[in-house]
């Protein structure tokens, strides 16, 4: 017969263990919890032959305790220790970016993280008769913690990036609220993340490099397109009409409405939309 019992003081552990048990495929296992002087023990008793399974059965049980109720904890903790210098709104959003990344990359992480903890437990339980569930999650995963170390710091990342994103878009919509229009309105025919610029007249508005007069830089880049902003913000129209060829709205266009607010308009059916839909060429 094969015995563990695991000791935690947290009856949300206990209460998971205690239903996660009831439904193991697993034959010729019992268990009950206790309470003793120092910890709540959850205690299980198998009477089969089939030692490894059992231990594989009860470190896949383990895996996902971790994971389900101790995970939060560890992101909060690697960003308060590691990233103290923001605060607590900050921190809260790039907890938030964290489950993100999690979320996008799940099957990949979750199995990085599984394989680790399973490793780790199997190994232990396989030679010990007893886990303290907060003393081996704190000194015996390390490989798991290092995991979501990396989560934190792509979040931290992506975080920092789109708060000076937001920062220049701020500087830019003061000047441009700030400044006098140089033209009544411009058209931009946008498709397939490339734009021209059509004057008041319908002409093509030059936007190449050797020409460019803008007042501001953009440190944002959208290839082709950073020379259309940088002119648009000469210009500075009192009326962007957006031509949506392909009907997508995408960073580029969304970052125009960010800057000009109510000064952009969009279209995707009009007279421009459709001589540039019937068009094979796109072109400046």
């Amino acid at each position: 017969m094969k015995s563990l019992c695991i000791k935690t003081n947290d009856i949300n552990c206990i209460n998971y263990l205690l239903n996660e048990l009831k439904y193991i495929e697993l034959s010729d296992i019992c268990f009950s919890s206790n309470e003793f002087k120092n910890y709540k023990n959850v205690i299980i008793h198998y009477t089969g032959n089939n030692n490894k399974l059992f231990f594989e059965k009860i470190s896949s049980v383990l895996c996902f305790l971790i994971i389900d109720n101790y995970e939060d904890t560890f992101l909060n903790r690697l960003i308060l220790q590691n990233y103290f210098y923001f605060d607590a709104d900050e921190r809260k959003k790039i907890l938030n970016i964290c489950y993100d990344i999690i979320t996008d990359d799940f099957t990949a992480i979750f199995d990085k993280k599984f394989k680790i903890l399973y490793n780790c437990f199997l190994d232990f339980i396989s030679n010990n008769k007893t886990v303290i569930l907060t003393g081996f999650a704190n000194f015996r995963i390390k490989s798991y913690i290092e995991v979501l170390d990396e989560v934190v710091a792509e979040a931290v990342n992506s975080f920092i990036v789109e708060k000076e994103y937001m920062e220049f878009i701020s500087l830019l919509k003061l000047y441009v609220n700030a400044s006098a229009s140089q033209c009544d309105y411009v058209h931009l025919v946008y498709r397939h993340s490339d734009s021209i610029l059509l004057d008041e007249h319908k002409n093509i508005i030059k936007t190449a490099n050797n020409n460019f007069k803008a007042k501001i830089l953009s440190d944002i880049t959208f290839s082709s397109n950073d020379y259309a902003l940088n002119s648009l913000l000469t210009l500075l129209p009192k009326k962007i009409y957006v031509h949506l060829i392909d009907g997508t709205i995408d960073e580029f266009i969304n970052t125009l409405q960010l800057i000009f607010e109510k000064k952009v308009s969009i279209c995707t059916d009009c007279d421009i939309c459709n001589i540039y839909k019937k068009s094979v060429s796109f072109r400046k």
